[in-house]
């Protein structure tokens, strides 16, 4: 059993490249690890952590050729602007599945909140998405990730449901804590 749960947030104010070494070395070890790895953001945060990637010892293009490591700006689960979780989650799915059978140790993801709901800001909605996919991961124990949530960009109700839906809290790429917050369903 893991000591710090697998489903972890990410909690930050101010540029949001100030986070993207941690998450870039995350990244690197899990690689190591033989997981593949899924970064998802808007088109300039996928440019800015291919250079952290590649500051860190990355070979980011051997890496993405080798669908080791996938960067994407897409975003087939919003409609209409419109977050659809069972998308989502299918999508995660189905990306686990395709690395399990690719012979990958398991799947590592991590995407902005602020980016994958798009202006979807509902917060019912954040609750059943975070947690179905805490169920989720509790019952795939070879994935896990870091849901990213920027304080100045979510209001102070959105931010406060997406901290308490989490296990765990990521502080660095040395330290995660269980998170006191927590309210599991």
């Amino acid at each position: 059993m893991d000591l710090i749960p697998r489903h972890q947030c990410l909690v930050y104010a101010g540029s949001p490249n100030l986070h993207l070494r941690a998450v870039s070395l995350v990244i690197r070890e899990k690689l190591k690890q033989q997981h593949r790895c899924v970064y998802l953001n808007s088109e300039p945060m996928v440019a800015g952590m291919r250079s952290y990637l590649a500051a860190a010892g990355v070979d980011v293009e051997h890496e993405v050729r080798e669908t080791n490591l996938v960067l994407s700006s897409e975003r087939p689960h919003l409609v209409n602007d419109r977050f659809e979780i069972r998308g989502m989650l299918g999508a995660l799915q189905g990306e686990l599945e395709d690395a399990l059978r690719d012979g990958y140790a398991g799947l590592w993801a991590t995407g902005d909140m602020t980016w994958e709901m798009g202006p979807d800001r509902d917060v019912e909605k954040l609750t059943e998405y975070e947690r179905s996919l805490d169920e989720f991961l509790r019952k795939h124990p070879q994935m896990g990730g870091i849901c990213q949530y920027h304080a100045n960009t979510l209001s102070k109700e959105f931010l406060d449901q997406g901290v308490r839906l989490h296990p765990a809290i990521f502080i660095n790429e040395t330290l995660s804590i269980l998170n006191p917050q927590f309210r599991p369903t």
